[in-house]
């Protein structure tokens, strides 16, 4: 399956662009460059598959961001025009896919694709091309651990730390009133066994018994053996390293159990709005670590939320809004540098750019060590009186912590 898209929708105010693209312009290409065609970003997502449901969110990100991007000037005065490939969650596929998007097709820049499994071995092939490496969802340590000195990942932190403020606000606790016991139910993936064992660290420093430790496959759908297990254990908190339709199954399965856990986690899948009606609306007290709200007063986010939930019809979720800032990490190296071209000088000029420079996003301003890795934390969401609202850090909460979960 390809989707190919093109974005040519007119120029309206070039400065207006870099505002929300978070380029820092030098001003060193915007004339010259004009009237050379559009620049090509090639892309591939999982549009079908295990990871099909976040790779959608991500492609609207793409393609609201390039569609924003032409109405208001484009890159360097010329239009953005995207090339999208389906991976179909598939390893092999998204290798071949990036392989011939550089290869066959020529384009001047690739954006990475969703999740861990897909984004290493793309950013495998965008290295060995010597091409800048931005991408949305890839958080797993393994990702910052194989040498790309091409990649950055863009959002706010890696999936071993999303949960580190919850974990600071159980620690801070007085230890009688801390969980006692925990249950862990991860899908065999990077960011999701990252996210739930990163949380599962933590608490077993705070003394917090591990009673169960599953890990499942990714194309599982029937949860009825994990979750016996942890209905048996009736262990205080549960812990789910999720993507989105395994996490649904993992609760339908949990409530039919008559399961009442003191606290509720589950990554991924309480951000997106499709969540509470899959499960039945039952979600009051779930919490989820994300790196993206709608209500953050960075500079451009007001901007981008009215520009999506224009264009869609709801607001933007965090599929989107990694998607979105991928665009903006790369235009902003784009303008800084001047070029957008597949000749390794050009490449290697916008991985050095990003290595130094700040750039300002609608997750916040973001910078990376010399992995890629970002160098800042995930919020924690929660569902209060039947919305998803920001509950932690303290400084950026939207509503107060609830402590017990109440009952599914």
């Amino acid at each position: 399956m390809k989707v190919t898209t093109h974005h040519r929708l007119g120029v309206l105010a070039l400065a207006s662009a870099l505002t929300l693209s978070g380029c820092m312009s030098s001003g060193s290409g915007a004339e010259g460059e004009e009237g050379d065609g559009p620049i090509t970003i090639g892309i591939s997502l999982p549009l079908t598959g295990d990871f099909s449901e976040p790779g959608k969110g991500v492609q609207r990100g793409y393609e609201a961001w390039a569609d924003y991007v032409n109405e208001n000037g484009g890159l360097l005065g010329r239009d953005v025009e995207l090339t999208i490939l389906d991976d179909q969650s598939n390893a092999d596929r998204v290798a071949s896919d990036y392989e011939k998007l550089i290869n066959q097709d020529g384009v001047d820049l690739v954006f990475g694709p969703f999740s861990t499994r897909l984004v290493v071995p793309a950013a495998q092939v965008a290295k060995d091309y010597g091409f800048l490496f931005v991408e949305p969802a890839g958080a797993a340590e393994e990702v910052f651990t194989q040498g790309f000195d091409n990649l950055f990942y863009a959002a706010p932190a890696v999936a071993d730390d999303h949960y580190n403020y919850l974990a600071d606000a159980i620690e801070a606790l007085p230890e009688a009133e801390r969980p006692k016991t925990a249950a862990y139910a991860a899908m065999d993936d990077p960011f999701a066994m990252g996210t739930a064992y990163g949380l599962k660290t933590r608490l077993e420093e705070l003394g917090v018994e591990t009673v169960v430790d599953e890990v499942y496959p990714p194309n599982t759908t029937d949860f009825g053996s994990i979750a016996a297990k942890i209905a048996d254990s009736k262990a205080d908190v549960v812990v789910g390293g999720t993507q989105y339709q395994d996490a649904v199954n993992m609760i339908v399965s949990l409530r039919q159990l008559d399961y009442q856990p003191k606290m509720a986690a589950f990554s991924t899948a309480p951000t997106n709005p499709e969540f509470p009606e899959a499960i039945g609306d039952e979600t009051e007290g779930i919490l989820s670590p994300t790196g993206y709200t709608p209500e953050a007063d960075y500079p451009t986010n007001a901007e981008f939320v009215e520009y999506y939930t224009e264009r869609e019809g709801t607001p933007p979720a965090e599929d989107e809004a990694n998607a979105w800032t991928t665009g903006q990490v790369v235009a902003a190296a784009v303008e800084a540098v001047g070029c957008a071209d597949p000749d390794p000088e050009c490449q290697q000029q916008l991985i050095d750019w990003l290595r130094d420079n700040e750039v300002d996003t609608v997750v916040g301003p973001l910078t990376w060590d010399a992995e890629g890795r970002p160098e800042g934390a995930h919020l924690i969401q929660q569902y209060v009186d039947g919305e998803i609202r920001i509950v932690l850090p303290e400084d950026a909460a939207e509503a107060d912590l609830i402590l017990e979960k109440p009952e599914w």
